[in-house]
């Protein structure tokens, strides 16, 4: 018997190795990813990709996409699916440019009205799964042609006929708060690292890179944000149980249904801040904006470890995917490569991230 006791005792007090740790974080699979993307371009790219101005061009696709990737992936391991969002992108800039351009409002009204439509309809996706039991993949995808719809025609009213509406950098240039959600961040610190050599320059002095662009920023805080509140906080355990076992979440007294609305209006709203960003940046919005995002959204949420079976994710691995994204999308432009091996890529990638994340399940889980 005191052997007996001893041996559980050993047991409890047994110790993971840190190999053993590193191989259950679902951010690995993305981390060595940017690893191999990263070898493979400093082998086959121009030098140039991997200068400053070269990483601000692969990053600032990459913090756009992924922005939505971090609430695809907060949703994902909540155990639901958005199929909406790149759609969401295009509706949510039509109530953006409607508000500045056809109504005149200031940004200080527009940005959170743009927010609290794109949340509304991002909570009624969530009540309408929950209370039909039908599977979020089918009900979002009912709603990426209703929003798509919703936004050729919505803007063919506000701009009388056509499906793009122009104006919007005029109409908020002014505006107190338009640096925070467009063009550069410290560019005075910019031009001082470049007046002392640090950063180079054109010919007449100004600096290559005159800031970081305000979306790399957003992504990075969100990402932060994102990670904090599912690592750190009781509502963090509340979206892994709700993702890894419903039931049994409940009857610990996890309120599931508020969890998964929550999640829906926070992936909506990532979406509205997509669109808030690319549309002051670019003057305009379109009814093609966020044409596919959905689908790279969520499988940047794969390659950074999130399951399709919910209940296991990362925040951070998303960030990572999306970055692997970036940096292909811009870095086959400074190679003699095909632009189009991304669609390639892109299919390979999703396809060893879910044998990878489905070994790690297993291993994780002891299942066989």
């Amino acid at each position: 018997m005191a052997n007996m006791a001893q041996t559980v005792q050993d047991e409890r007090l047994k110790q993971e190795g840190l190999g053993a740790r590193l191989m259950k974080r679902p951010e690995l699979g993305a981390i060595a990813g940017v690893i191999l993307v990263t070898a493979f371009f400093l082998i086959t790219a121009d030098s140039a990709m991997f200068t400053l101005s070269g990483i601000m061009n692969f990053m600032t696709p990459a913090a756009q996409l992924g922005i939505l990737a971090i609430g695809a992936a907060m949703l994902m391991i909540g155990g639901e699916f958005d199929l909406s969002i790149g759609s969401m992108v295009a509706f949510a800039g039509l109530i953006f440019g409607a508000s500045v351009v056809t109504f005149g409002l200031p940004l200080i009204v527009a940005i959170p009205l743009t927010m609290a439509v794109a949340a509304g309809l991002g909570a009624m996706n969530g009540m309408i799964v929950l209370r039909t039991s039908l599977p979020s993949f089918i009900v979002t995808l009912a709603f990426l042609f209703v929003l798509r719809g919703a936004s050729l025609v919505g803007l063919k009213l506000a701009s009388g006929g056509s499906t793009q509406l122009r104006g919007v950098r005029d109409a908020v240039q002014d505006d107190w708060l338009a640096p925070f959600f467009s063009g550069d961040a410290f560019g005075p610190i910019f031009v001082a690292l470049a007046e002392i050599g640090l950063i180079d320059t054109f010919k007449n002095g100004t600096p290559k890179v005159p800031g970081i662009p305000v979306e790399i920023l957003w992504f990075i805080a969100l990402s932060l944000v994102a990670t904090y509140v599912l690592l750190r906080t009781p509502q963090g355990n509340w979206v892994f149980a709700s993702g890894g076992d419903r039931n049994a979440a409940a009857n610990s007294g996890v309120p599931v249904r508020k969890v998964k609305i929550s999640l829906f209006m926070v992936t909506a709203i990532c979406a509205a801040l997509v669109a808030i960003i690319t549309v002051m940046d670019a003057g305009s919005t379109d009814a093609r904006r966020g044409f596919m995002k959905e689908f790279e959204a969520i499988i940047a949420a794969v390659i950074g470890g999130c399951l399709l079976t919910g209940g296991y994710g990362s925040a951070i691995g998303a960030f990572f995917g999306a970055i692997i994204f970036g940096m292909v999308t811009i870095g086959l432009t400074y190679t003699d490569f095909d632009q189009d091996w991304f669609q390639i890529f892109l299919g390979g990638m999703l396809l060893i991230a879910v044998l990878f994340n489905n070994y790690i399940r297993k291993r994780v889980t002891g299942e066989r």
